[in-house]
């Protein structure tokens, strides 16, 4: 399988190293991404919004002539779920790392705004959970990989339309909950709950560990990606 791996916030295209070579192994190819405006300055990127983004996803699916597996982390999963909606007879099936499917309109976040662009505020900005298995040395290997994302991104409400993307196949790769745990917590989460439930073919696969698995336990993660494209 073709797998276009998107990152989430603030990450490019090399935050897949790691995870990569486990894809490669199992004799898939791998489309690691950079999304437009990363660490780009606000005079380039000021204009950028999660549509660009979207747009970005959709022309490597279209580059590339065959079905595709779209991976998305975090704030990617956002992008990879409208991109799904735009291809989904090109989209074999979706993975979502420690996200959920968002609902119409739905939004990523909202972080503080510095010189136009959202820098990354660190590893001390996130909750222990998030980050309690990344320990000291990768936590300093990793964050100067951090880079700033146009100031509109992760505020723009995402736009999906007719529903087409719920007849492709999900896997969600949850950090901390297994699939019973994860379909009882989202009841709670409105739209989010409705999304999700409109999804006609969807797994929940627990990974046991944090927000950010391709630096803590990347080969675990390419392994869970490949059990998901099989």
């Amino acid at each position: 399988m073709d797998i276009i791996l998107i990152p989430g916030l603030w990450l490019d295209a090399d935050s897949w190293s790691d995870v990569i070579p486990t894809i490669e192994a199992a004799g898939h190819r791998a489309h690691p991404l950079t999304l437009p405006g990363v660490g780009a300055p606000a005079q380039e990127s000021a204009d950028i919004g999660i549509q660009d983004w979207v747009d970005a996803v959709v022309a490597e699916i279209d580059r590339i002539d065959a079905p595709v597996v779209v991976v998305g982390h975090s704030g990617g999963g956002n992008v990879a779920w409208a991109a799904t909606e735009a291809r989904a007879d090109r989209v074999a099936r979706v993975v979502l790392v420690d996200t959920v499917a968002p609902p119409e309109g739905g939004q990523i976040s909202e972080f503080e705004v510095v010189d136009g662009v959202i820098p990354f505020p660190g590893w001390d900005f996130f909750d222990e959970d998030d980050v309690a298995d990344l320990d000291a040395e990768t936590r300093e290997r990793t964050a100067p990989a951090g880079k700033s994302v146009p100031a509109r991104v992760p505020t723009d409400p995402i736009a999906l339309g007719e529903g087409k993307r719920h007849a492709v196949p999900v896997t969600l790769l949850s950090g901390g909950m297994d699939d019973a745990t994860f379909r009882q917590v989202i009841t709670q989460w409105g739209p989010y709950a409705d999304e999700f439930a409109a999804i006609q073919d969807a797994e929940v696969v627990r990974l046991g560990t944090g927000h950010w698995p391709q630096f803590s336990k990347p080969v675990e993660l390419g392994e869970a990606i490949v059990a998901a494209a099989r």
